[in-house]
């Protein structure tokens, strides 16, 4: 339970072995907290959800749901969820913090990158979204303002607010993301599958990072879209023949035809230097043999007994909760291995992990936002179904920022989808 000890004029807010710092955002569900341990003083990014708010907007469900999985997401390109402290008033999550800023502001600091930087950035990016693709999670809104880098400039994905599962059969009709990584399909509001709309942003952010500009952009929404659903885009002389295919094939307008995450992988351009940690080989084993480690942490993390585990696995469903908790076990093992044999444990285990002991009653997630972008790059697309609006308007966090502040990146080409913002504030 959150505590309060008065300590000179400001009061000491502490939550578990946390205390809290300052706001970094503020949302309709809540805000988002620096934290530091009290013990290791390492931070933490602690994100307050307000149940009563939750409650109004009937998403208690989807978000018990997605913090049980985003919780067991250990990947050394993805923003952790360590922890889920609940109170009677609040959930508290408790979120890997890194101090490097946007992969954005990155961006309009040194314009286009080199070659082998762009390329080094992307492959983590792709490593990180295959990750969640293989455990059923479609982001669903992935653009270089929620893509985080620590001190040593490795990318770090954040902010699930608008992250769905994929079931088979089932497609998705809801627009959302910010319009200009928006894939056509998405702003046509046609349905969609999901793990296409992710490949469309990332060919999109390989752009940005290439040419420091935007593949589609325009001061006028209508027309923007129109580019958008052209799939034409300008090709810069001084991008190579391999990287264009690349690129082509990801900004492929019809879904059927667009790279998958397979196809990039494979690619030419992509497999230049690749680190082997990013795609870690599977471990060969019997399919009949079940880790009996997994299938405690599993029973210990979902209060459930093992032969409902064992249930879950036998049923061949790989939508089942449980049996993609199991699988996501399994994986993080093999990355942690992969990255020890690489040396690079240290960057896999993260730099502030919360002691393992303390676990609190948990509630367990969903849209992840640990690291709230500006106000003014925050942009859900208007032909949304009112329910579904209303969801992702209360998982937006932002920051407050002053016009100026906002209007000072206007000499750089990537910032003209800034103006846009007019047209999404009233929805």
């Amino acid at each position: 339970m959150a505590e309060k000890s008065q300590q000179g004029p400001q009061p000491i807010v502490k939550i578990g072995h946390y205390t809290l710092g300052q706001t970094l955002g503020v949302g309709t569900f809540g805000k988002v907290k620096i934290g530091e341990h009290q013990v290791t003083k390492h931070k933490v990014a602690v994100k307050i959800l307000n149940r009563q708010k939750i409650k109004s907007l009937d998403v208690v469900g989807k978000i018990r749901r997605e913090i049980q999985n985003l919780k067991l997401f250990r990947h050394p390109h993805i923003i952790k969820l360590y922890q889920v402290i609940s109170t009677p008033t609040d959930i508290f999550m408790i979120m890997e913090y890194v101090s490097g800023g946007e992969l954005f502001d990155y961006i309009v600091k040194h314009g286009k990158l080199k070659e082998y930087e762009a390329r080094r950035f992307f492959q983590q990016i792709i490593s990180g979204v295959d990750y969640c693709h293989r455990h059923m999670i479609v982001h669903r809104d992935l653009k270089p303002e929620n893509l985080l880098l620590d001190h040593n400039l490795h990318v770090k994905i954040a902010d699930f607010g608008l992250s769905n599962m994929m079931m088979d059969g089932e497609f998705l009709r809801t627009s959302c993301g910010s319009p200009n990584y928006a894939a056509p399909e998405v702003i046509s509001g046609k349905l969609y599958a999901g793990p296409e709309v992710d490949i469309w942003s990332c060919g999109v952010i390989l752009y940005a990072l290439l040419c420091g500009t935007l593949p589609f952009d325009d001061e006028h929404v209508p027309t923007l879209f129109r580019k958008i659903k052209s799939g034409i885009f300008p090709i810069p002389e001084y991008l190579n023949k391999t990287v264009v295919s690349l690129l082509c094939h990801m900004l492929q307008i019809d879904p059927m035809k667009r790279a998958a995450i397979d196809d990039i992988k494979k690619h030419e351009w992509f497999q230049w230097d690749l680190p082997a940690y990013l795609f870690p080989s599977p471990v060969e084993q019997d399919s009949s043999v079940i880790d009996t480690d997994a299938v405690n942490e599993v029973c210990e993390k979902f209060g459930v007994k093992e032969h409902e585990v064992h249930g879950a696995l036998l049923s061949g469903d790989p939508h089942d909760q449980l049996a993609i908790a199991y699988h996501l076990i399994i994986d993080n093992k093999r990355i942690a291995d992969e990255a020890a044999k690489a040396e690079l444990k240290d960057f896999y285990v993260a730099s502030s992990p919360p002691p393992v002991s303390f676990s609190p009653n948990e509630l367990n997630p969903s849209p992840i936002r640990p690291h709230p972008e500006r106000i003014a790059h925050n942009m859900l697309l208007t032909n949304v179904i009112p329910m579904a609006l209303t969801f992702l308007v209360s998982l937006t966090f932002t920051y407050n920022v002053s016009i100026a502040h906002v209007t000072e990146y206007k000499v750089c080409p990537i910032q003209h989808f800034l103006t846009l913002q007019g047209h999404f504030s009233s929805s």
